[in-house]
């Protein structure tokens, strides 16, 4: 099948965002984008915080091709409150050719607070994907991010029918020293991606990482570890490497019920560390 060629309009998505804290309340003060990446414009509308800034990652393509190339820039300025989602879940179309990648840059600075929480990424049959999410935080500042990938349609019977499906997160000081990694390769007619050490016989696969030096790293451990011992699911949470914050793996074999799990886990991180519940998410 004949595809648009790397670069041409409509291939290459950018978004490079900064947000800083004004006059009691976080704004969003550069914004550069290139279809397919847009945003919504940032909404308040957090009874608790009403100082942090919602804004949502929209691709107008409808889901992702091969030869796309995105890249998302985030700066969260000293002060600032920030939290970014997906309009729904990505959906990673047939490959027969190409491949496609993703480059997520989040800065947080001094006394920040960022959540970079998207929707479940859907590789479909014969897809290739690469994703990279660097993070660059203060040791004041705080950052949730969570990744969830489901196994295919599950829905038609698709189980890990993707070519390859690659994911790398890393989180650094300022200064450039790593805090943690934590790399995913998925290749299904290369490497068993079914044992016990990887996806199991589940379908979905969720983690949520949380930098923070605002409460000690066992304590958010244990807040998400308490919390998802009540789901059912296969879960668990530990300490990231340095007591740098924690981060939590959630397994479970339908949609509904993992995204619940999910937002257990975050809410408990958002009553720990700001006192507060986590709010429902909107979509556009």
């Amino acid at each position: 099948m004949d595809t648009l060629p790397v670069g041409t309009p409509g291939k290459v998505g950018i978004l490079d965002l900064a947000f800083e804290r004004i006059a009691g309340r976080t704004e969003l003060t550069a914004h550069y984008q290139k279809t397919p990446m847009q945003i919504t414009r940032p909404l308040y509308y957090d009874p608790a915080l009403r100082d942090m800034a919602h804004t949502m990652i929209i691709a107008t393509g409808g889901g992702t091709l091969q030869g796309d190339r995105h890249r998302i820039d985030v700066s969260c300025g000293a002060g600032a409150s920030v939290h970014l989602g997906t309009q729904g879940a990505t959906r990673l179309y047939r490959m027969e050719r190409d491949y496609a990648v993703q480059f997520v840059n989040l800065a947080a600075g001094p006394g920040s607070y960022l959540e970079y929480l998207p929707d479940t990424t859907i590789p479909f049959t014969g897809s290739r994907y690469y994703q990279r999410v660097g993070v660059t935080a203060h040791p004041d500042a705080t950052v949730v991010l969570g990744e969830t990938m489901m196994a295919g349609r599950l829905a038609r019977g698709e189980r890990h029918d993707y070519t390859v499906y690659c994911s790398d997160i890393e989180a650094h000081d300022p200064g450039g020293g790593l805090l943690f990694a934590d790399p995913l390769r998925l290749v299904p007619r290369e490497q068993e991606v079914t044992g016990p050490a990887v996806m199991d016989g589940f379908g979905l696969l969720s983690s949520l990482y949380v930098i923070t030096r605002a409460r000690p790293a066992q304590e958010v451990a244990d807040a998400m570890h308490e919390t998802l011992a009540g789901t059912g699911l296969r879960a668990g949470a530990s300490v990231l490497p340095g007591d740098h914050g924690a981060w939590a793996r959630i397994l479970g074999m339908e949609s509904p019920e993992v995204e619940a799990a999910f937002r257990l886990a975050w809410d408990a991180v958002r009553r720990l560390l700001l006192g507060v519940p986590a709010p429902e998410r909107r979509r556009p």
